[in-house]
């Protein structure tokens, strides 16, 4: 099974108080919490697709320690803070299947895009199953729950409401991006059809903006 996540940010304390206030008391419970709800739901031939940041560490002795409490097999798309700790002397770099910038895969019939940073205007975005679903998900990271997710949030609803005029007729432009931010499931890995449910659902509660492009809280 594939699985995805994003953001975990392993040893970085100051996520815990500011920013995306995860509430544990120390780097040392924040990072048990998040290995063990890895744990739960990865098997030993699951595929997890890290989509970036995954931690925030200068030691390679850190990075290793945490490599191998995890379950699984790893892929890691990177993002800004990992360029830091891959470039470690030390690093277990073979405890990860890949590492790329960026990457496109299949999963059950669907195309996926990966990408640590939000691509708005993704490859084969308008590419649809005969029953005339959406074939392509774009998932990524980088935002966390910030006021940029909610720029995104904007983005895919002006980009839905469009009509697109072709030959074949009109149709609306789908728009699958998916926000794969490890709290929005409580630091658990997911499947594409996990967090197409969560994702959905938690875009219900996203303030809208104002049309001065101002956030509010309607």
């Amino acid at each position: 099974m594939k699985l995805y996540i994003a953001d975990q940010h392993f040893y970085h304390e100051r996520l815990i108080q500011s920013m995306d206030c995860r509430g544990f008391q120390s780097i040392k419970e924040m990072n048990e919490h998040m290995i063990s709800r890895w744990n739960s739901k990865v098997q030993g031939g699951d595929i997890v697709i890290v989509l970036g940041d995954m931690f925030f560490s200068k030691s390679a002795d850190e990075v290793n320690l945490i490599l191998k409490k995890l379950n699984g097999k790893i892929c890691l798309i990177e993002g800004n803070h990992d360029c830091t700790w891959l470039k470690k002397e030390g690093v277990n770099l073979n405890r990860f299947e890949w590492i790329k910038p960026y990457a496109e895969t299949e999963d059950h019939g669907n195309k996926v895009i990966l990408s640590h940073y939000p691509v708005f205007c993704y490859n084969h975005q308008y590419q649809l199953h005969s029953d005339g679903s959406p074939k392509t998900f774009m998932l990524y990271g980088h935002v966390h729950n910030t006021h940029d997710e909610v720029l995104v949030n904007h983005f895919m609803g002006l980009t839905r409401k469009t009509v697109l005029k072709s030959e074949k007729g009109e149709r609306k432009i789908p728009c699958e991006m998916i926000n794969c931010f490890c709290m929005f499931s409580d630091y658990k890995p997911l499947s594409l059809d996990e967090w197409i449910k969560t994702d959905a659902e938690r875009r219900k509660s996203i303030p809208p903006l104002s049309p001065d492009g101002n956030l509010t809280d309607e």
